[in-house]
């Protein structure tokens, strides 16, 4: 007896190992932008067999019978109406608050402009010595400019989705 005799039938296993994912593969076709693997839905709609490369398929999970969504009229609208004298009391308060934090971000970008004095601040303390502090600073201060032009834009913008101000 051989402890060796099952060796001549390994190259046979490694074989038909090797030929089984070949025969699971059906041909794809390309039917326009969907793939399909079915010949008579291929042949009907006149689909080309897509040659070359693999197709991965993942099928999207089904909804599940009881998450199906439910359509009633008295939730379709559950918003409590408000009438117009109290909307416009609404979008006054809006106003007044914006225009104030106009204001307020106006009044940091004036004072962020004159800090940073159109790129050239005066040097404070060290940075006579060390270039790279006083550059690391005026960077930061071009920075601060920046986010208040920002701020005063986008508080401006807000104010135009408002509308002209009812006097």
């Amino acid at each position: 007896m051989s402890l060796f005799r099952p060796m001549p039938r390994l190259p046979l296993m490694l074989a038909a190992l090797m030929a089984a994912p070949a025969l699971a593969q059906d041909a794809i076709y390309r039917c326009g932008n969907e793939y399909t693997n079915n010949p008579a839905v291929a042949k009907q709609r006149g689909c080309t067999p897509l040659q070359g490369g693999n197709v991965t398929v993942i099928e999207g999970t089904r909804p599940s019978p009881g998450a199906a969504p439910r359509s009633s009229s008295a939730s379709s609208n559950t918003a409590p109406r408000v009438d117009s004298a109290a909307q416009r009391a609404r979008d006054a308060d809006a106003r007044a608050i914006l225009e104030t934090e106009l204001r307020r971000a106006e009044e940091r970008l004036a004072e962020a402009q004159k800090a940073y004095a159109n790129g050239e601040p005066e040097k404070q303390g060290i940075e006579g010595r060390n270039h790279q502090r006083y550059l690391d600073r005026v960077a930061e201060l071009k920075a601060a400019v920046g986010r208040a032009e920002n701020d005063v834009a986008g508080i401006r913008r807000e104010l135009q989705r408002l509308g002209p101000a009812a006097n």
